[in-house]
């Protein structure tokens, strides 16, 4: 069984500018991933797996003082951004080979800041709903929600 719950959160300030970095760290994994598997396919080597792209574009990137600042957000943000850059080559090449349903998906194209933004947590987040009606985020806090 599946669960999705969705929130419209009201963060105040510092919460925004937590959010915004969010956002942020996710679209540059992201990006870098894409980055890496293009320029791998390019050169013709075989393609990064996930947890190769997940130790070069996460782990050894928080420890280089360029992108030092990935450590501020949650972890989980970075490793949803990397699944969904894999679900998206996973559409793309289905739609290739004519087994997905539906319209045909282009390859995966470089995230830039728009109007919507989204990032997910999953249950290894530790994310929760306290008792007074909030939603508790890791590294962000508590969002009033409705």
């Amino acid at each position: 069984m599946k669960l999705r719950y969705n929130f419209r959160v009201y963060p105040d300030a510092s919460q925004c500018a937590a959010l915004a970095r969010a956002f942020g760290c996710a679209r540059v994994v992201f990006n870098d991933a894409l980055r890496l598997r293009r320029d791998a396919f390019t050169q013709g080597l075989p393609r990064p797996t996930a947890g190769e792209l997940s130790k070069t574009v996460i782990t050894e990137a928080k420890h280089t003082p360029e992108r030092a600042w990935l450590g501020e957000v949650s972890a989980v943000v970075l490793q949803q951004s990397l699944r969904d850059l894999e679900s998206a080559y996973s559409n793309f090449f289905a739609s290739k080979n004519g087994t997905r349903k539906g319209p045909k998906a282009g390859p995966p194209r470089m995230k830039k800041r728009a109007a919507r933004q989204a990032i997910r947590f999953t249950a290894n987040a530790h994310w929760s709903l306290t008792g007074s009606g909030k939603l508790r985020l890791p590294k962000i806090g508590d969002l009033s929600v409705r």
